[in-house]
């Protein structure tokens, strides 16, 4: 991918027992679609750890951060603030909007998990739905990123991998590096 200002992921939120690995997955879907760092609020130890062995192994460049105060990072962050939600505009309305955006601008990309407070809506310049049917935050973290880099990301040289996956038709195949 060309060199554009960074996107970073901010998970809001996890409650204990049932997104742990919704978390996670959230945090690996924003590493493999093209992002450059998650953010986790709450203690996220153990998600961070296996989000970083991914990374070790497969490759990065990718960041893991954690905060207390999620609404501070969305406050302070100086660049466009996307909150994914099933409530917010089409995403095939005000993509290119976005993209045009990061041309110049770096992205945070806001993920629910528990119910989002309304200064999340307030502070995003762009709420963004993917469908408004109930439906996975990964799934919506999925098709935006997808959406605003154009497919570009699925071509991406991973740096210092220690394993790859070599695509074909049938079987599984990870070679060492």
């Amino acid at each position: 991918m060309q060199d554009r200002p960074p996107v970073t992921v901010l998970r809001l939120g996890h409650r204990p027992g049932r997104d742990e690995r919704m978390t996670t997955h959230v945090g690996l879907t924003a590493r493999a679609l093209g992002a450059d760092r998650v953010v986790l609020a709450n203690d996220g130890a153990s998600r961070r750890d296996t989000i970083e062995d991914i990374t070790d192994r497969f490759g990065g460049p990718f960041a893991v951060e954690e905060t207390e105060r999620p609404i501070d990072r969305i406050e302070a962050f100086d660049g466009v603030v996307v909150h994914l939600t099933m409530y917010g505009l089409p995403v095939q309305d005000v993509e290119a909007e976005i993209r045009d955006a990061h041309e110049t601008d770096p992205v945070l990309v806001v993920v629910g998990a528990e119910k989002v407070p309304w200064d999340v809506y307030e502070h995003a310049e762009y709420n963004v739905g993917v469908t408004n049917q109930p439906h996975s935050e990964v799934a919506s973290l999925a098709v935006f990123l997808d959406r605003l880099f154009e497919g570009a990301e699925l071509d991406r040289e991973w740096e210092d991998a220690e394993r790859r996956v070599v695509p074909q038709e049938a079987g599984k195949r990870v070679d060492e590096t």
